[in-house]
């Protein structure tokens, strides 16, 4: 028997013969506070996220595409890193090829140790989706996939991320309830609530260090 069965038998041997307690968990406890009607969760998390540096733009899906590009040219970015197998990605390069002053777009289609000093030292900006928001906290809901990998939303200065207005919830027992993570959790499922920052070295804030120092947040409004 191993260390760890070892271990894992005395506990399971610990509960014979006790009575298990009665679970009296309150749902209550951790969404009645944190609840917003729909029409103000788009506020509670701008608020909460331009609190900690994140940028917002409330668009709409047929108007994002041109407005990533006007703040594209606002920031002098010399390219945007974008999943081309992903519907927003070919958007993009559908969009990209009516306009002929725009960021050179650089596609994230290989390996990364393939092109790893490009990705890290050569690439301004990203474009990620998300799978929602938490309005309670004022938190993006990434979920990355091979199409989309983490590198996209951690190494590039600049990341912009797509939200739809339609999928920011409540609070977070919301959204674990929504994706049935008590069935399985993801491998990767992250919580991002603005830029990177640190005040590691003397107490100084400082924005970039472990990730982006700027976070663009486009909020598709429905229609």
């Amino acid at each position: 028997m191993s260390a760890k069965q070892n271990i894992l038998a005395k506990l399971r041997n610990s509960l014979i013969g006790t009575t298990p307690i009665v679970d009296n968990f309150d749902e209550g406890l951790v969404t009645r506070p944190w609840t917003y009607p729909q029409g103000e969760r788009i506020a509670q998390l701008r608020k909460l996220m331009e609190a900690v540096h994140t940028e917002i733009h409330l668009t709409t899906d047929a108007a994002w595409p041109a407005l990533l590009a006007q703040l594209l040219r606002d920031r002098h970015l010399p390219n945007l890193l974008i999943a081309p197998g992903t519907a927003h990605g070919q958007r993009i390069s559908k969009h990209w090829q009516h306009q002929a002053d725009l960021p050179a777009l650089k596609a994230y289609d290989r390996p990364v140790e393939a092109w790893k000093a490009e990705l890290f030292n050569d690439t301004a900006a990203s474009l990620t989706s998300t799978v929602g928001a938490i309005a309670a906290t004022g938190s993006l809901i990434l979920w990355p996939t091979r199409e989309e990998p983490r590198l996209m939303s951690l190494v590039p200065p600049v990341h912009f991320a797509l939200l739809k207005a339609s999928e920011i919830h409540d609070n977070f027992y919301q959204v674990q309830r929504q994706f049935n993570w008590a069935g399985g959790m993801p491998t990767n499922a992250l919580l991002v609530s603005g830029p990177s920052k640190t005040a590691d070295i003397e107490q100084v804030l400082a924005y970039g260090a472990h990730g982006p120092k700027d976070l663009v947040v486009l909020i598709l409004e429905d229609q």
